[in-house]
């Protein structure tokens, strides 16, 4: 099996990788090869995003691993304590995962060049000097002309970052959804907007067509940009999924539970 590791600058997850590599090597596993069949990250979920976008175009090709040095994350199963158990996990492996939706990201700019992306989280198109106005396609109907701080796009796995700060819904990652929520909208007798976050189905898109000429920038996950006059975005669910080794994947609801609330009641008697 051949595996790549990428860490974060971290102390604890630099010890980790050292101690990860030396275990690999001995059990004579490939390791940081460029062309992976397994990506373990060390760190927490911006090492794994990170990590993502690195081997986007070969996500059909690759696993990936999480192993946590701080708080659990969501895409984390492991302990960086945990070392030992994750190298006779994969010496028992099977080929098995658990694969969670993508967001598909369309950029038209005005020189008639466009741009693709995927993201893990979400993608979002905020105004930086003012209001951003922006008209709303659903499908190719019009649905609504937004006012306010910006709009924010998430896959299920993202519905619980960004998407669930702007007062969005905890989406299950089983329901290739999409969720759209709006970031300090403006709601008044002039401007009106939905005012709550859309569900979208997986045979929906949605498509921002902002106002020219406005200040704004646009992120995709952890990654921003100002870019180039863009004429239109559109989102939908990517036809690629990422897929995660599931040697002992966490119940999603679990993660949300623990990062959330943290009180795990007794068994009831």
């Amino acid at each position: 099996m051949r595996i790549a590791i990428q860490a974060n600058s971290n102390a604890s997850s630099q010890a980790a990788r050292q101690k990860l590599i030396r275990g690999l090597k001995q059990d004579n596993f490939e390791v940081d090869v460029p062309h992976p069949e397994v990506v373990i990250t060390i760190g927490g979920d911006g090492t794994l995003l990170s990590a993502f976008h690195r081997y986007a175009d070969v996500l059909d090709q690759v696993r990936f691993i999480g192993v946590h040095t701080g708080h659990l994350g969501f895409y984390t199963d492991w302990r960086d304590y945990e070392t030992d158990d994750l190298i006779a996990a994969l010496k028992r492996d099977s080929g098995e995962s658990t694969s969670y939706p993508l967001l598909d990201v369309l950029v038209d700019y005005e020189d008639g060049t466009t741009a693709h992306f995927l993201a893990l989280n979400e993608a979002t198109l905020k105004g930086t000097s003012g209001t951003m106005r922006t008209d709303v396609y659903v499908k190719e109907n019009f649905f609504e002309s937004f006012r306010g701080d910006g709009l924010c796009v998430a896959t299920p796995t993202g519905s619980t970052a960004y998407s669930k700060s702007n007062g969005g819904a905890v989406i299950h990652p089983r329901l290739a959804a999409l969720q759209m929520t709006e970031i300090a909208s403006i709601n008044n007798r002039v401007f009106r907007t939905l005012a709550a976050p859309m569900i979208l189905a997986p045979d929906e898109w949605v498509s921002l067509r902002p106002e020219p000429f406005q200040d704004y920038v646009m992120s995709i996950d952890q990654f921003t940009a100002k870019p180039a006059m863009i004429t239109a975005i559109r989102f939908k669910v990517a036809a690629e999924k990422i897929r995660f080794a599931s040697y002992r994947h966490m119940h999603f609801w679990d993660r949300v539970e623990d990062a959330f609330i943290g009180e795990k009641k007794p068994d009831a008697l």
